[in-house]
C-alpha cells in the first residue's frame, strides 16, 4: 500500500476559497449626557445589516505520483495549472521547473491521457519530471516537420504528435513527449506552444538545424498506479463532475457537455492542421467565444477583441473555426460521426 502524505502549507487548502469572512454584529453604541441630574440615553444611528457569512466552498483533493516512481501524494488548493504544479513540487519538495506535464490515470507518457483545463475528481495525477537532455542534428528535407506541438501552460512546449513518415519521425532519439528546449542555442523555455511551431515553420527547407530535447524521466517501477479501489478516467462527457482550471479566474466545478467537448476536440483538430498546436484550454476559449455569437462576422469580432488575437488566426481560419462550432450548436455532428471524420 503505497505511503500518503502532502507538505503543509500555510495558504488554505480549500480550491477557489481564500476563506469566508465571518461578521459579528456590532452592538449599537449609547451615548449618555447628564442634564439637571437626569440621564438621558442617546442611539446612534442604526447600521445597515451585516451581510451574512458565505458557506465555505467544498474542499477538493487530488492524489498524485510522480510518473517515474514515488510515494502517493495529496495536493489540494490550486485553481489553473501553474498552482498545480506548484502544489506537486511542494508535496515532493523538488523545484517546479523539473515537472514538464502530467497525465491522468496513467504513469505512461500517454498523450490522450494529457493534463489539460479539465479534472475529474476521481482522476489520479502523475507528474512527467526531466530526465535527460537530448540534442541532434536535423536538415529539413521538407517544408513540414511533422510535429504537433503542445504546451503545459507553465512555460515548456513539448511533443505531443509527430507524422508517420516525417522528417521528424526518421531522427533518432527525438520522441513524444520530448520538452523542446533549445533551437540552434536559442533557449525556447517560457514560450507558448504557437511561438515554438512559428519558430520551426520559419527554418528555411533544406537547412540543418540542432534541437535540443528533454525527455521524462522514465518510470522505474511496472506496478506503479492508482491504488485500485480508487477509479478515474480521463474520458469526459459521461455525466461525473471536472475540475475546469482556466489561466485566469477561479476554477470551478462542472458537469461535461458532449456537445462543448466534440466541439472543442474538432477546433483543437484545425489549431492542429493549421499551426501544428494542441491545446486544449485555447480550443474552450473559442467555443465560448463562438457560442455567444450569431454568425461569423460576430464571431470574428469576438476574436478580435480578446486576447485571441495575439494569434493571428487568418479569415479563412475564423471561417474554418465558426463551420466547426455552428455545426455543434445546431447539433450536426455527434461524437461518432466526428470520430470517423478524423
Amino acid at each position: 500500500m503505497p505511503r500518503i502524505f502532502g507538505k503543509k502549507s500555510k495558504n488554505s487548502e480549500n480550491i477557489t476559497t481564500d476563506g469566508a469572512q465571518n461578521y459579528s454584529d456590532q452592538s449599537r453604541q449609547t451615548a449618555t449626557e447628564t442634564n439637571g441630574g437626569a440621564n438621558v440615553n442617546k442611539q446612534s444611528a442604526p447600521e445597515q445589516p451585516s451581510p451574512p457569512s458565505q458557506p465555505p466552498r467544498p474542499k477538493l483533493v487530488f492524489h498524485c505520483q510522480q510518473a517515474h516512481g514515488s510515494p502517493t501524494g495529496i495536493i489540494s488548493g490550486f485553481t489553473n495549472v501553474k498552482e498545480l504544479y506548484q502544489k506537486i513540487a511542494d508535496c515532493y519538495d523538488i523545484p517546479v521547473e523539473e515537472i514538464l506535464f502530467c497525465t491522468l490515470n496513467t504513469h505512461k507518457i500517454d498523450m490522450t491521457r494529457l493534463l489539460g483545463g479539465q479534472i475529474g475528481l476521481e482522476d489520479f495525477i502523475f507528474a512527467h519530471v526531466k530526465g535527460h537532455p537530448k540534442e541532434v542534428d536535423v536538415t529539413k528535407s521538407e517544408d513540414a516537420l511533422g510535429l504537433t506541438i503542445t504546451d503545459n501552460g507553465a512555460g515548456y512546449a513539448f511533443i505531443k504528435r509527430i507524422k508517420e513518415g516525417s522528417v521528424m519521425h526518421e531522427v533518432p532519439l527525438i520522441a513524444v513527449g520530448d520538452h523542446i528546449e533549445k533551437i540552434d542555442g536559442e533557449s525556447l523555455v517560457g514560450c507558448r506552444h504557437f511561438e515554438v511551431a512559428k519558430k520551426l515553420k520559419e527554418i528555411p527547407k533544406g537547412t540543418t538545424f540542432t534541437l535540443r530535447t528533454v525527455e521524462p524521466m522514465k518510470s522505474g517501477f511496472s506496478n506503479i498506479g492508482p491504488p485500485t479501489g480508487k477509479k478515474g478516467s480521463s474520458s469526459l462527457g459521461s455525466g461525473k463532475q471536472t475540475l475546469r482550471l482556466r489561466s485566469s479566474g477561479p476554477a470551478t466545478v462542472e458537469i461535461p457537455d458532449d456537445v462543448v467537448n466534440v466541439a472543442t476536440d474538432k477546433i483543437n483538430n484545425l489549431l492542429e492542421s493549421f499551426m501544428g498546436i494542441n491545446d486544449t484550454e485555447l480550443a474552450q476559449t473559442i467555443w465560448e467565444i463562438g457560442s455567444k455569437a450569431d454568425n461569423p462576422h460576430d464571431f470574428a469580432v469576438g476574436v478580435d477583441e480578446s486576447d485571441l488575437q495575439m494569434f493571428g488566426f487568418t479569415d479563412d481560419f475564423i471561417f474554418d473555426m465558426w463551420g466547426a462550432i455552428s455545426d455543434a450548436k445546431s447539433g450536426r455532428f455527434n461524437q461518432v460521426a466526428f470520430e470517423e471524420r478524423f
